[in-house]
């Protein structure tokens, strides 16, 4: 059986494969970008009874640089993109058991592009959306 600590930290080995990016498996106390935060966000156990696959929804939030930054307006828009050595996407699914903690991993959407204040800064975040299959 998968652990929801297996799972995050196997998100966080497939993320730190991208260049310039750091990826936490925690909430950090203090963020520092370019960062990629593991957060869970809620566990679907109704796929329990099909063959004991349990669906874990994780949402990733990608933290650059200053909003107003040009730069970090191009380095989410590489983080967003299917394809490069910078998509999330495609390191998300660099190792689709996690490890083995889980069956497959797939990555559904980003949202929330834009914005993020942090005390009295403002960065450039997007959330990135991943399903997880295990057991």
């Amino acid at each position: 059986m998968a652990s929801i600590t297996d799972l995050r930290k196997g998100l966080a080995n497939n993320l730190n494969t991208i260049p310039f990016l750091r990826a936490q498996a925690t909430i950090p106390d203090q963020i520092t970008g370019p960062v990629a935060i593991v957060e869970l966000d809620r566990v679907d156990h109704n796929k329990a009874f099909h063959a004991g696959v349990v669906e874990y929804y994780f949402n990733i939030l990608v933290v650059v640089g200053r909003v107003v930054e040009r730069s970090a307006q191009n380095l989410m828009d590489e983080f967003a993109s299917s394809t490069g050595t910078k998509s999330i996407s495609l390191a998300v699914q660099s190792d689709r058991t996690l490890g083995g903690a889980a069956f497959d991993v797939n990555l559904q959407s980003m949202q929330n592009y834009g914005s993020l204040s942090v005390g009295e800064v403002d960065y450039l975040s997007a959330t990135f959306t991943v399903v997880v299959y295990a057991n």
